[in-house]
């Protein structure tokens, strides 16, 4: 039985939005970086197979064995398991459906087409026709951010006032294509959010190390 918690991800990946929420909740854990989607090192992304027929990141192992996938799940659960730190609502707080619905909506709406946008064959055989798709997606997920936008009435962060794993999820998801300026466009108020996220003094290592402040990250 293990002993505590495992954490497969990688830099630069969804699973970086776990690791923040740990980080936060002050949780030990251990990593095994996965470089799932790096077709030179098809080893390292392997390593998940263990845990994870799926071969994606993150996946937890929990101290009792049982694992986890799904990055919105896994940050509902850590949230949940650690009701002090208020990274999520309450069951019985009026925010909990919002709550519930975004974290949802990233994942699927959004989070889920990189799956088509990173590896186009999957779904278009033919090369010429990859480039079309991946603008078509990139089109989506933009309109999608700004959906969101529309839809939510921030305080500091999302939801209001309190930082939750909502927030995490949306400053990692948005730092993927097509990357941060478009997201400051289609989605104003969230972008004010994503920006004092990043500038948050206990993740400060975390995203310098994990996602990587260089020069023209933000597109």
């Amino acid at each position: 039985m293990a002993t505590g918690l495992t954490l497969y991800g990688a830099r630069g990946s969804g699973a970086v939005a776990v690791e923040a929420a740990l980080t936060l909740l002050e949780v030990p854990y251990a990593l095994i970086d996965a470089e799932t989607f790096d077709p030179d090192d098809k080893a390292s992304g392997d390593q998940v197979l263990s845990a994870n027929p799926m071969r994606q990141v993150p996946t937890l192992v929990l101290p009792s064995g049982e694992v986890m996938t799904e990055s919105a799940a896994i940050l509902i659960c850590l949230a949940d398991l650690h009701p002090a730190s208020r990274l999520a609502p309450r069951p019985s707080d009026p925010k909990r459906a919002q709550f519930l619905r975004w974290m949802v909506f990233v994942s699927s709406a959004i989070y889920s087409l990189y799956w088509v946008k990173d590896e186009p064959s999957r779904l278009v055989p033919d090369p010429a026709g990859h480039g079309s798709l991946e603008a078509r997606v990139l089109n989506r997920i933009s309109d999608c951010w700004g959906i969101m936008d529309s839809q939510v009435t921030p305080g500091g962060y999302i939801l209001g006032d309190e930082l939750t794993v909502l927030d995490l999820y949306v400053a990692t998801v948005s730092r993927f294509q097509p990357r941060r300026k478009r997201l400051y466009e289609v989605a104003p108020k969230m972008g004010e959010v994503v920006r004092r996220v990043d500038i948050d003094p206990r993740l400060h290592a975390l995203w310098k190390d994990r996602m990587g402040f260089h020069e023209g990250w933000e597109g």
